[in-house]
């Protein structure tokens, strides 16, 4: 049963939590705004803290009224979270968090709408509604926490774990191939796709502005630490001695390098990326692929398919193409339809056709 957060939203033209206002009265909100009174429970040492922080961190910069926004979650350690925004908020059952917020978008679409999913909430049980909910360009942010683990019924392996990865659910190894979330989300036709990492809060703040500026449907993937029953599944990308060789970070027109001493880049030698170090035997920086996430999404595929140890594993916006939304869509077939049939008779159509009267 879906249960409705009480909502903490400011009355426009009262101060925020720091008592300013903005020339225009409106209240200049700050993280704690966006803070709920209720205690966040998850694992000491679990990511989703900084997911959340960084998350109450961008909401008031983004200059939208608390009670614009609603967080719609499913089930899992993730879909803790619309308990700990103060904004509005449903947490719903497993796997069916896209068809409540798009049903929330389609009535009310003056809504920012967040979708806050797991791996297995998402792609497993969920996965049906999650790949529509992206074909559709659905005008919802969503974001996807990958431990690569079920957390909340205690350690089962979920559709991203590795191949041969030993659960309780898997004593002797996986035999099955993982999702690819990034390959997913594009495949459904998401028309912006990025990763970024738990650990690196700056990075994450810089796309959660970006899905959050973006209309139509968004999704995230946050390589996210499950400390108790995944510990490490991204310690070969996110540990201070091998970040800088293991992290690509893709920037809009700006070529792909890496490496601490940013020397190391990628270059395309027909379809298979290489890795070559800048200066070796006469490479230099205009061999590498500048990253153009306008492109045929058929390069940001071929993007999401380097992994460590032969790549390092890039984080950033893949995709951002401009696509009809989905409820503005709905709201223009309606408006035809009444332009060229009218307002239209519910008794009139309910006895249209042939009628049987049952004695």
């Amino acid at each position: 049963m879906a249960t409705a957060m009480d909502l903490k939203a400011p009355v426009n033209g009262k101060p925020a939590a720091d008592g300013k206002q903005s020339a225009d009265g409106a209240p200049q909100l700050t993280r704690k705004d966006f803070q709920s009174d209720q205690e966040v429970r998850w694992c000491p040492g679990c990511g989703d803290y900084s997911i959340l922080a960084q998350v109450q961190k961008v909401m008031p910069e983004l200059h939208i009224p608390r009670e614009k926004i609603v967080f719609v979650s499913g089930i899992g350690c993730s879909s803790r979270f619309p308990y700990y925004m103060n904004t509005y908020g449903f947490h719903t059952i497993h796997g069916r968090a896209p068809a409540i917020a798009t049903g929330i978008k389609m009535s009310r679409p003056d809504l920012q709408v967040w979708v806050v999913t797991g791996d297995g909430d998402g792609l497993s049980i969920g996965g049906n509604h999650f790949i529509h909910m992206l074909r559709r360009n659905v005008d919802l942010k969503v974001l996807l926490f990958n431990n690569r683990i079920y957390g909340l019924t205690k350690g089962q392996y979920s559709p991203t774990s590795e191949l041969g990865k030993k659960a309780k659910s898997t004593p002797y190894g996986s035999i099955d191939a993982p999702f690819n979330p990034i390959h997913l989300a594009l495949g459904a036709g998401a028309t912006f796709v990025a990763r970024s990492i738990d650990v690196e809060p700056v990075h994450l703040q810089y796309v959660l502005h970006r899905m959050a500026e973006h209309k139509g449907s968004a999704f995230v993937e946050i390589f996210q630490n499950c400390n108790v029953f995944n510990d490490g599944a991204f310690f070969n990308i996110t540990e201070k001695p091998v970040k800088d060789e293991m992290q690509l970070r893709i920037e809009h027109g700006k070529p792909l390098i890496f490496g601490k001493a940013k020397n190391k880049g990628i270059r395309l030698v027909g379809f298979k990326p290489e890795v070559v170090t800048i200066g070796q035997n006469g490479i230099t920086e205009k061999e590498l692929l500048v990253w153009d996430e306008k492109a045929d999404s058929s390069l940001s595929y071929l993007l999401g398919e380097l992994n460590p140890p032969e790549y390092p594993a890039p984080i950033g916006v893949f995709r951002a193409v401009a696509r009809p939304v989905h409820h503005e869509l709905d709201e223009a077939q309606h408006a035809a339809v009444k332009a060229s049939r009218g307002e239209g008779d519910l008794e009139k159509v309910l006895h249209a056709g042939d009628t049987w009267v049952v004695n």
